[in-house]
């Protein structure tokens, strides 16, 4: 009886190794080639420089090139693809510059590259210098305004203004919950399961919770975001930035950003709550604060009408910028 017990025992083991193996293999994506995602994703405007560091970095350039400089940079998992609508409405009177930061896009980066907010705040530095940039707007949204604040403070001789857009900085508030990817995030298994398998169904949940409209995260817009993510090496980089932990705020160093400021926030964003934006405002001397009621974490995708309404307003209320010499 015992013999039969032992080897049921074993046979249900068996069973399930064998379909946790199946899940596994079915789970598991592999990279998509860089030469598969450029064909898809680059644009007319596309470009791509070296920078120190094993860095290729992708960008869009696009307006006239004599026109004043925006530089737009995405947050965290993101890419220069979430600023298409803004592309659209600002090219016409700014030169607009978009970039991918390492690990993300189509933006290349060694295979042991150790990511932190301060060397994402120093490839902004080495691309301006690269394209021999004028000052230039500076605009983030998420981790991608916590990049721009700091560029603002470390390099306040490239920057013309400051715009934060539902910006990361300032601790979050303990109480809140937290959202399941984050919690994976937190977790060593998670984040060894997260560069494996397939992302798909978390990543439109947790898109959906970005937006107040879950209608405007379509099958394309999740698919254009997990394929980025699936760039060699993308994940382990993604795996190893914390969202937020690098770029903590205080008043003591957003008080010295000199550079005009624009802070524009969702007011129903449960990712980065909007008593952030209004600590950025308060912090940095003469910042303006804009809310949207209908909007979450990302208005420049939600709203891009009035939201690129408002910045456009804002760059163009400040005085000319010198022009560029020939180059």
């Amino acid at each position: 009886m015992a013999a039969k017990i032992g080897l049921g025992l074993l046979i249900a083991i068996g069973l399930v190794v064998a379909l946790a193996a199946i899940a596994w293999l079915a789970l598991r994506r592999p990279d998509i080639p860089y030469a598969q995602l450029e064909a898809k994703y680059a644009t007319p405007t596309s470009h791509f420089v070296d920078l120190p560091g094993g860095i290729r970095m992708h960008y869009r350039d696009d307006g006239p090139k004599d026109a004043p400089v925006v530089m737009l940079v995405h947050g965290y998992g993101d890419s220069f693809l979430t600023w298409g609508p803004w592309i659209e409405r600002l090219s016409p009177k700014f030169r607009v510059v978009t970039i991918d930061l390492a690990g993300h896009g189509l933006t290349r980066a060694p295979a042991n590259y150790d990511p932190d907010m301060d060397k994402f705040a120093d490839q902004v530095d080495a691309l301006a210098a690269k394209l021999a940039l004028p000052p230039f707007a500076i605009v983030g949204n998420s981790m991608g305004g916590g990049v721009a604040w700091q560029v603002a403070s470390r390099y306040p001789q490239r920057i013309r203004a400051l715009v934060l857009v539902d910006a990361a900085g300032w601790p979050p508030d303990p109480n809140k919950p937290v959202p399941l990817a984050f919690k994976i995030l937190q977790s060593k298994i998670g984040r060894f399961l997260l560069q494996r398998i397939e992302t798909r169904p978390l990543t439109a949940e947790g898109l959906k919770m970005d937006v107040v409209d879950d209608a405007l995260i379509t099958p394309a817009f999740v698919d254009r975001w997990v394929e980025v993510q699936r760039a060699p090496g993308h994940r382990a980089i993604l795996m190893n930035i914390h969202p937020g932990a690098h770029t903590v705020a205080t008043e003591a160093v957003l008080s010295k950003i000199t550079a005009p400021t624009l802070v524009l926030h969702g007011e129903q964003d449960v990712i980065i709550e909007p008593e952030s934006g209004r600590k950025f405002a308060a912090a940095i001397p003469g910042a303006k604060l804009i809310t949207y009621p209908n909007a979450g974490h990302l208005p420049q995708y939600e709203v891009p009408d009035q939201s690129a309404a408002d910045v456009t307003a804002f760059l163009q209320s400040l005085p000319a910028p010198a022009i560029p010499a020939a180059q």
